[in-house]
């Protein structure tokens, strides 16, 4: 990544605003997924087309900034009991829709394509990803995401972002050693999970005492900062357990949810108030930090090292493509729904966005992918994270 002069990145972050906006309203006036075209700045800006925007630490932060925002906008907007009703559904998708990428993308890599079983392996743990801010966003856009199947995609996308972690880790530091620390992971697992039971419990513990210090004091004014500073300090111990931060955010907006927070605080005056400022606080910041993270994607995305012109790039790129779409459609047919209920979970649950980036980089740093490999997996994030947002426009369109 580049270090830049302060005036440069401010002019950068000027730019990616104002067209991000524009671009993505021209999205959405014509029927389109506007996070479609808030990705589509991100590859003209970036290395991909004119380069004028290069993916640096200040963006990554915002762009990081961005995606906790919209997690936590999401688990306020998440009703916990029909999440609970879905729970079994959530884990059978995320289970399917993990494993059947990882063995298929393995088996197509290994005995069809002749990889490595070590490059087989990273192609197959890369098609596990999900990108569960794309998918949330989409699904907002569509006015779809108070729906069942909803419930049960963003259930089974968080459960699939800890998967997709374990198995990084784990391919990681195979790639390095050659061998698997089963000890060490299932610690990360026991973390993880120890933190997902207890923090929404504790942040329903911080929303009470919002609550009383708010009557107390007799103002709401230290409300915003303070529901700032525990989105963050959620991402860090998300963090710090081995989970992405994005699922701190989710489960401090599930402890700040208008279903979670009133019967605890129902003594407390204040309590819907409070939902109110929280939301009409998060709710700025996010049409500003949101777009940010979307271009970002599109920046991180490099066109130019794909060989169009190759027989061979096209033989494995569309095989690989073709198991990454139907093995996560098909985790969609274990949801009991009509058809385009099914087919809604499975295109759902098919971008891998930035997640997916993050699995071919460290393929790429860790010297498992060479040029031609990094360069199909990185077609196949793109198909993945462009077509699913369409079809789900597409199929909703009324």
């Amino acid at each position: 990544m580049q270090t830049l002069e302060l005036h440069t990145i401010l002019l950068h972050i000027a730019i990616i605003l104002l067209f991000a906006r524009i671009t993505g309203d021209i999205f959405a006036r014509y029927g389109l997924p506007s996070v479609i075209g808030e990705i589509f700045v991100g590859i003209l800006l970036g290395q991909s087309v004119f380069g004028i925007i290069p993916v640096n630490e200040v963006l990554k932060l915002l762009a990081e900034l961005g995606i906790i925002l919209l997690l936590f906008h999401i688990g306020l907007e998440v009703d916990t009991s029909q999440l609970r009703k879905v729970g079994l559904y959530a884990f059978l998708v995320a289970i399917i829709g993990a494993s059947l990428p990882f063995i298929f993308g393995y088996l197509i890599s290994y005995y069809i394509f002749g990889f490595s079983s070590i490059t087989s392996l990273f192609i197959g743990g890369t098609l596990t990803a999900t990108s569960i801010g794309i998918t949330v966003r989409v699904l907002e856009d569509i006015g779809k995401i108070q729906e069942r199947f909803s419930q049960i995609v963003l259930g089974a996308a968080v459960l699939d972002d800890i998967l997709g972690v374990i198995v990084l880790s784990i391919l990681y530091e195979f790639a390095k050693t050659q061998t698997v620390d089963i000890n060490a992971n299932l610690v990360i697992l026991l973390y993880i999970t120890t933190f997902f039971i207890l923090a929404p419990f504790a942040g329903k513990l911080f929303a009470y005492f919002i609550s009383y210090t708010s009557q107390k004091l007799n103002t709401l004014d230290f409300v915003p900062p303070t529901v700032i500073a525990l989105i963050l300090l959620f991402a860090y111990l998300a963090h710090m357990v081995g989970s992405p931060e994005i699922l701190g955010a989710f489960t401090a907006g599930l402890a700040f949810s208008r279903r979670f927070i009133i019967p605890f605080a129902v003594s407390i005056q204040p309590a819907k108030e409070i939902v109110r400022r929280v939301e009409g606080t998060i709710e700025p910041m996010m049409w500003v930090f949101t777009p940010i993270f979307f271009v970002h994607v599109g920046l991180q995305l490099n066109l130019k090292a794909i060989d169009f012109t190759s027989l061979y790039f096209w033989k494995v790129s569309l095989g690989i493509t073709l198991v990454a779409f139907l093995s996560k459609i098909l985790s969609g047919f274990v949801v009991r729904g009509t058809l385009r209920e099914k087919l809604s979970v499975g295109f759902s649950m098919l971008p891998r966005g930035e997640v997916g980036l993050i699995f071919a980089e460290f393929g790429r740093i860790s010297k498992v992918f060479d040029d031609f490999t990094y360069a199909s997996i990185i077609f196949v994030v793109a198909i993945t994270t462009l077509v699913a947002p369409f079809v789900l426009k597409l199929m909703w369109k009324e």
